[in-house]
């Protein structure tokens, strides 16, 4: 993240990547902020069992679409 991001932003940033439909290109259009750097937030923000839930889900998510393609 180039710039600091104030607290609304950051909690917009969370919201989006919880969500089961918003992804990594929406977050990174809207907010500048990488795939990396959203893992990175989350991995700061999250209690450590809350991320590593999310991150499987959103590996199951992504395993899935490659199916369907």
């Amino acid at each position: 993240m180039k710039d600091p991001l104030d607290p609304a932003t950051i909690s917009e940033v969370i919201e989006m990547a919880l969500s089961d439909h918003a992804s990594f290109g929406q977050i990174r259009t809207l907010h500048g902020v990488t795939p990396d750097e959203v893992k990175a937030l989350m991995r700061r923000t999250l209690k450590t069992g809350s991320y590593r839930a999310w991150r499987r889900r959103v590996r199951a998510f992504a395993d899935r679409r490659a199916v369907y393609k």
